[in-house]
């Protein structure tokens, strides 16, 4: 838990740190825990709750309230309707009855589905929609699929503070307020990037532009330490939505009986021989939200697999729906490995990546262990990947 810390008079965090939590939606790792970001807002006239927290840690933000001793709450801010943001606001409207819930149209709907919020409780603002709290002024910026489709985030005018929901967070247990040691922000926020914005690449080049004339002093994320110095975390996103991609290639493999592993050993090395970047990965230990991190930047993809039966290994198939799913900026991609009697693991997983649209180079399957001839395709698909990343012009 956490007590509640002042950003700006009268402006307070009264969110909960998770210190322990190591797994988000049953899926994403979290290696350094994650915090539940609420802010407080006492306008002359009115005052505003920002987001709750996950249910779980619904009392340490109440007890922050207490301590406070907030007697009146007349607006809870709903900017996202998942229940991270959300989980909380069912308990928060019992203690503070006259509350209304702001939302969008679609956030109002979602929290009636998700969390059986009664509709007159809610108080729906279109796109800028300004709310006066009397000396303070709210505005609300719709942000569609950041990363659900009901997002807003919302704008303290007199403050310049932007309470950006999911966009530009991190997960990250921090004591500190404020970054303060941004290498350590920048990876959590690249891996945050990566496992949960990264899909969504092109939406948030528009809501970048969106905000992009808004005067903003501290950027206040739903997770992670905020950012007084904006420019720090604005630039990293305007770089891993719009730059180039780099000279890199990845890959994630598994190896039954060490045949492919022989195969991607050679063909890491005729990598590295060539100046090529490689982030590797076996996928029986690696920590998966690396994975999606090396993605960010990577051109190429080459995926590295054993045969079970006739298809790639159930591991290799899972690693490569992510990749699917996460729609990374990569442009080639190719498989190598091993098989005994018979595989399809190619046209499978070519299947899988299918939406991507990635040019497909050559692959490179061996019946049994790796041959001359084999490492000879190895050192060709090495010399392609030279040439195609030439052509696109990826960066060193």
């Amino acid at each position: 838990m956490v007590k509640s810390k002042e950003l700006k008079p009268d402006v307070c965090y009264v969110g909960a740190i998770d210190w322990n939590r190591r797994l988000f939606d049953e899926l994403v790792p979290l290696p350094d825990g994650t915090s539940y970001n609420s802010y407080l807002i006492k306008g002359s006239e009115k005052t505003a709750l920002i987001d709750t927290v996950d249910l779980p840690m619904v009392d340490v933000l109440i007890n922050n309230l207490t301590r406070l001793g907030i007697k009146n709450v007349d607006y809870v801010i709903a900017n996202h309707a998942e229940q991270d943001h959300s989980g909380g606001l069912p308990q928060i409207l019992k203690i503070y009855p006259e509350a209304r819930v702001v939302a969008t149209p679609k956030c109002k709907n979602m929290l009636m589905d998700l969390l059986a919020i009664p509709e007159d409780k809610f108080v729906t603002v279109k796109d800028r929609e300004t709310l006066s709290l009397g000396n303070k002024t709210l505005e609300f910026i719709y942000a569609p699929w950041v990363h659900w489709p009901e997002t807003m985030l919302t704008y303290l005018k007199e403050d310049k503070i932007l309470f950006s929901c999911d966009l530009f967070g991190s997960h990250l247990a921090s004591s500190d307020l404020y970054v303060r040691d941004e290498a350590m922000v920048y990876e959590a926020a690249k891996r945050y990037y990566a496992e949960i914005m990264m899909p969504f690449r092109t939406i948030i080049q528009k809501n970048l532009e969106k905000i992009k004339d808004l005067k903003v002093d501290i950027i206040a994320p739903s997770h992670g330490p905020m950012h007084n110095n904006p420019e720090f975390i604005l630039n990293a996103y305007k770089h891993w939505v719009f730059d180039k991609l780099k000279n890199i290639v990845v890959v994630p493999y598994v190896s039954m009986h060490g045949s492919t592993k022989k195969m991607v050993d050679y063909f890491v090395g005729a990598l590295i021989e060539r100046d090529v970047t490689v982030k590797q990965f076996n996928l029986t230990n690696a920590d998966i939200g690396k994975l999606a991190i090396s993605l960010v930047d990577a051109a190429t993809v080459v995926i590295g697999t054993s045969t079970v039966l006739t298809g790639a290994h159930p591991v290799v198939i899972y690693a490569t729906y992510l990749v699917n799913a996460l729609r990374p900026k990569l442009k080639f991609a190719s498989v190598i490995g091993s098989y005994g009697w018979g595989s399809r693991a190619i046209e499978q997983l070519a299947g899988i990546i299918s939406s991507l649209k990635l040019e497909i180079l050559d692959t490179v399957l061996c019946k049994g262990v790796p041959k001359d001839e084999d490492f000879k395709s190895l050192d060709k698909l090495a010399d392609s990947i030279v040439k195609k990343h030439k052509e696109a012009g990826c960066e060193s």
